[in-house]
């Protein structure tokens, strides 16, 4: 179950901004400050409703008889310690800085690919968030762990995840400006989508749980359409497609 694309975005519709243009709201400018608001309240409305989504997902496939011993059609709940467990935990804070990048560029950028790429990463990978918040709920579970990000894969980090910019290139990202911003921002993302890819394959490989597999699946179709987006954006832009900052979670200044 994944919520659509094209009714999420009517969510943000009236807080997207072309460049130069002034909302009005019986005829006087809408402020930033309220276009701000609107645009939180867009988000946690995408976040509710994914956690509703989520949830609904999780109590359909745990199937339990009545002295809370798991029926024989039903799947147990996961563990601290499960894959899919350390999965969602993992990819959620993957997917916050991503959402965060693509508010960061979504009103301000001068560029109609930029806004539209930015604004279905927001919708999407904040819904996805809440889907997999509401998954915690129901196995009542929390959102944070003890363990190293990517234990689960057999892979212990204890740096930011493979993919993921560091606090001096989001500062950057939200220092920039007109092209400067655009290209930084897809820059940034597409190794970031890329490094996304193999967790969401290496959970296929260790998960029975239909709405894991689901959204595990939605997630490598989704982003690798946007890695080819993204890559046509920097090609028509004149950018080599190599010529990411990011590599392996680290910038070159920390190599």
């Amino acid at each position: 179950m994944k919520l659509s694309t094209r009714w999420l975005s009517a969510i943000l519709r009236l807080t997207r901004l072309r460049p130069g243009a002034k909302p009005t709201k019986g005829g006087a400018p809408l402020s930033l400050r309220s276009r701000t608001v609107f645009s939180l309240l867009a988000l946690v409305v995408v976040f509710v409703l994914g956690v509703v989504v989520g949830m609904a997902l999780a109590t359909r496939f745990i199937d339990e008889t009545s002295d809370d011993e798991p029926a024989e059609t039903g799947l147990v709940a996961p563990g601290e310690d499960s894959a899919e467990v350390g999965f969602v935990r993992d990819m959620m804070v993957h997917h916050a800085q991503a959402v965060q990048m693509a508010d960061i560029v979504r009103s301000r950028s001068e560029s109609q690919d930029v806004r539209t790429l930015a604004s279905n990463i927001l919708l999407n990978q904040q819904a996805e968030i809440g889907q997999m918040r509401g998954w915690l709920q129901i196995w009542g579970l929390s959102a944070t762990s003890t363990e190293p990000h990517m234990a689960w894969m057999g892979d212990p980090t204890e740096d930011r995840m493979p993919g993921m910019a560091s606090p001096e290139q989001i500062d950057a990202l939200q220092g920039a400006s007109g092209e400067d911003m655009d290209v930084l921002f897809l820059q940034l993302m597409i190794p970031h989508h890329q490094a996304a890819l193999p967790m969401a394959e290496a959970i296929l490989e260790r998960t029975d749980r239909p709405e894991v597999e689901q959204l595990a699946t939605a997630i490598i179709a989704s982003q690798q359409e946007e890695i080819l987006s993204m890559q046509e954006a920097l090609q028509r832009r004149g950018i080599p497609v190599e010529s990411s900052p990011i590599s392996g979670g680290t910038s070159p200044t920390e190599e």
